[in-house]
């Protein structure tokens, strides 16, 4: 079934994260907020947030067109993304990503209970670091239903089970 992708809800969501947050370290760990929130989203009310596409990649799922509604953001002057070297001993430097100035937190796209499964995510997952999440990804039956670089169907996340009673 192909979803739709919702630019501003999107978009909102990303402010509403960092302004929650504070600021992000590492892709890994936004693009797993966003699998949570899209896939217990969908498996509560039968629709996803976002609308994204995830792809089973070696790290967990990866949301398609995250990057380029970051890149509009950053267009927008709303947020900044920096590239920081978190650890000598890794590699790669972490991204992470700040709004410029605090985002008011009137909701124009998402909905009340889509506001309420974000900050359910939040204090659920926010605290948790990009591995983590990764782990707790790579436990759920979407992410093993698939093959490598495969799209992960939203209809298996009626297979995981999730506790929405907190």
């Amino acid at each position: 079934m192909g979803m739709q992708l919702n630019k501003e809800k999107y978009k909102e969501a990303i402010l509403l994260f960092l302004n929650s947050l504070s600021e992000v370290n590492g892709k890994k760990k936004f693009y797993k907020l966003f699998y949570f929130l899209d896939f217990d989203n969908f498996e509560k009310f039968n629709i996803p947030i976002t609308g994204d596409t995830y792809v089973k990649k070696k790290y967990g799922p990866v949301p398609l067109y995250f990057d380029a509604m970051v890149e509009e953001l950053q267009r927008e002057g709303k947020i900044k993304v920096t590239k920081v070297r978190k650890n000598l001993t890794h590699e790669n430097d972490t991204v992470v990503y700040k709004l410029v100035s605090k985002h008011a937190s009137s909701l124009k796209y998402l909905t009340k209970n889509e506001k309420k499964m974000l900050d359910r995510i939040i204090d659920k997952y926010g605290k948790l670091s990009g591995k983590d999440l990764e782990a707790l990804s790579h436990n759920e039956a979407p992410w093993n239903a698939v093959d490598f670089y495969e799209v992960i169907p939203y209809e298996l996340g009626y297979y995981r089970n999730t506790d929405f009673s907190e």
